[in-house]
């Protein structure tokens, strides 16, 4: 305001005295000043002289790589900004020429971590079409934070000054803020976010300073198996009581002791695999118990029974002890299968295909005995579904019509009796797989829905979609309770917490969101990816986050702390779908490159943050590759029995 009465008070004095042409300039100028957004301050650096830019960067390239091995990581960090932007501000000069030989001199530099992003930097040709990539857009728009040691940062400054690198100066103060932390840099390997975007308005250290509480979910059978156990058992010793024929009591005392012999089988097991094993289960049974915020329904008599029979049957997987793995190929899909899903029990399959249609398996005890015991896709006859007066009138699969695009994600309730399925027109539908007809349609979205899930436990579900948001729906209502706003790209994926308190999101902006349901907040930002996040899953006592993206790489993350606790790296394709067994000891991941890799989860989480950055191959604790012999991994899925249930359809090139 000061500044404004100043001006005004110039004004008036000049037209007062009559300095009529001094006026008219006074004003021009300020017009100018006025009208000339902040990019304007490249195109000065670039008129000034285009060479400063291969120049001060080729001196900021030289000292980071011939600076000391303890600080050349932090350095490092600095030269990828700097580097995109120095291309974009001769782009916006009109260099064009001088960006591309600018681009390709120092692309090796980055092409192992980045190279995504330079292939689509790369159609940067003008002005224009840098303002429209949002790629682009978000790089001007949003400030990177790097951490760096005191003696790094003081480094760069000092270097800098000393070889006038003015231009590349403006850019580190333009574009870059610097987080300083006192005593010794940390290492590659425990400081995976060691470089983060944030927007202007800087709300990320108040998201990531938030309390979660990450305990598994209160008062549910699947939580507390030793209570399950305990009331099977008084219901099995009442059953006995009750059965009093001798050739029942016979059955009944030859399963006991086949029941018996396998304890002392399970037990010699257990006594093999060591403390460890032990260890493992008893941390997860300690985890702490939370409230959900959202109504949960109660769980029918019925459910419960199947509940507490499966856990009763429930294998306890360690790393000596590899689940089994029931794997599904589905036939003659000709690439047009876009989605699979398995229902808890494995009794039902679903798929979402490119021709709008969601198709669903039956696969129970009474279809099994039928002859044809092969998943047909999308090219079976209709004279194979459902023939009159034939021995087999029921079909292969059911067949269910509604949508009108591409269906890209199909996802069972935790019962099995509902069935979610999102497209590219913009809605999810819920579909009643008892009645196998559609139930309510549901619209919010304004362009492609790309996941849907349901809830652990209850009624509600959430979607994500290419508008750049997720949102959380009831089933009894057509409109979402909550909008999830804050991704800068796509959001691709979103998994439920255990205790269905919170929701995470991973996106097409190489970032993962946590939020609070109750108020529809981001409470964590997770940072260390180099590509778009496919696929995330959450760990049964909810303290851990395991996620894949699209280069192969799996992070295992902290939620508390925001962390990365360890990378798992032995995919070479795309990370489609992650799963945690039911104690949590073990991690499956299935990709694109047709394998299925089981993880030691307890191993990874424990491993001790002093090791240096040689030592990071020890943190790969992969148990057991399961390749098939064409079929890409679509989906996985543990049962309450630790059984692990896979799905996949072989390609075309394949």
């Amino acid at each position: 305001m000061e500044d404004e009465e100043i001006k005004k008070t110039v004004v008036a004095y000049l037209s007062k005295k009559g300095y009529t042409k001094a006026d008219l300039v006074l004003q021009e100028e300020q017009n100018n000043v006025s009208a000339s957004p902040s990019s304007d301050l490249c195109v000065s650096r670039v008129e000034n002289d285009p060479k400063r830019y291969n120049d001060g960067y080729s001196k900021l390239r030289s000292l980071a790589y011939n600076s000391l091995d303890l600080y050349k990581h932090e350095l490092l960090s600095v030269l990828y900004p700097v580097y995109i932007h120095c291309f974009m501000d001769l782009v916006a000069g009109g260099l064009v020429h001088e960006a591309r030989i600018f681009f390709f001199a120092f692309r090796e530099d980055h092409e192992s971590r980045h190279l995504r992003d330079l292939q689509k930097l790369e159609r940067i040709l003008s002005t224009l079409n840098s303002e429209e990539m949002e790629l682009a857009r978000s790089f001007r728009l949003n400030k990177l934070k790097i951490k760096l040691c005191e003696y790094s940062y003081d480094l760069l400054l000092q270097y800098l000054q000393k070889t006038h690198s003015l231009t590349i100066l403006g850019i580190i103060n333009e574009h870059i803020d610097f987080e300083v932390y006192p005593g010794q840099p940390t290492t590659v390997a425990d400081n995976a976010d060691f470089a983060t975007a944030e927007g202007r308005n800087n709300k990320f250290g108040k998201q990531m300073n938030q309390n979660i509480r990450w305990g598994a979910l209160e008062e549910t059978e699947e939580q507390h198996p030793e209570k399950a156990l305990s009331d099977s058992e008084k219901a099995e010793n009442g059953n006995k009581d009750v059965n009093t024929e001798k050739g029942k009591k016979r059955t009944f005392d030859g399963i006991q002791q086949g029941v018996a012999v396998r304890r002392i089988k399970k037990d010699k097991l257990v006594s093999a695999t060591g403390a460890n094993a032990r260890s493992e289960t008893s941390a997860v049974s300690a985890a702490p118990r939370m409230k959900p915020e959202l109504t949960l329904p109660a769980t029918p008599a019925e459910v419960e029974r199947v509940v507490l029979e499966d856990l009763r049957n429930r294998v306890q997987l360690n790393s000596l002890a590899l689940p089994s793995i029931n794997f599904y190929t589905i036939l003659n899909a000709h690439d047009r299968l876009n989605c699979l899903s398995v229902s808890e029990g494995g009794s039902l399959i679903a798929g979402g295909f490119s021709d709008s249609s969601v198709k669903v398996w039956d696969m129970s005890e009474d279809v099994q005995i039928k002859k044809s015991f092969n998943l047909l896709g999308a090219n079976e006859s209709v004279k194979n579904e459902n023939i009159p007066g034939t021995e087999d009138c029921k079909r292969s699969y059911t067949l269910l019509h509604g949508h009108s695009g591409p269906v890209y994600s199909v996802a069972f309730s935790h019962s099995g009796d509902f069935l979610l399925s999102a497209s590219s027109d913009s809605t999810i539908r819920l579909w009643n797989t008892k009645l196998n007809a559609n139930l309510v349609c549901y619209k919010g979205h304004n362009f492609p829905v790309w996941d849907a899930q349901f809830n652990p436990v209850g009624d509600y579900f959430a979607s994500c979609s290419h508008d750049r948001t997720a949102r959380i729906w009831s089933m009894e209502r057509t409109h979402p309770v909550r909008v999830l706003a804050g991704h800068l790209s796509d959001v691709d994926c979103v998994q439920w917490h255990a205790n269905c308190n919170y929701i995470a999101t991973g996106s097409s902006d190489k970032t993962i969101r946590l939020w609070d349901v109750h108020n529809g907040d981001s409470v964590r930002i997770f940072i260390g990816h180099r590509s778009m996040i496919l696929s995330l899953a959450m760990s049964p006592d909810g303290r851990y986050m395991a996620s894949g993206d699209e280069d192969g790489t799996i992070m295992m993350w902290d939620i508390s702390s925001g962390c990365c606790v360890s990378p798992l790296v032995g995919h070479n394709s795309c990370v489609w779908s992650l799963a945690f067994s039911c104690e949590g000891t073990l991690l499956a991941s299935g990709s694109a490159d047709s394998t299925v890799k089981l993880w030691d989860v307890t191993a990874s989480t424990k491993a001790p943050r002093t090791e240096n950055k040689s030592s990071c191959s020890h943190r790969l604790r992969l148990l057991k590759a399961l390749p098939t012999k064409s079929t890409p991994v679509y989906t996985l899925q543990f049962s309450r029995r630790n059984l692990l249930f896979a799905a996949g359809a072989p390609s075309r090139c394949s």
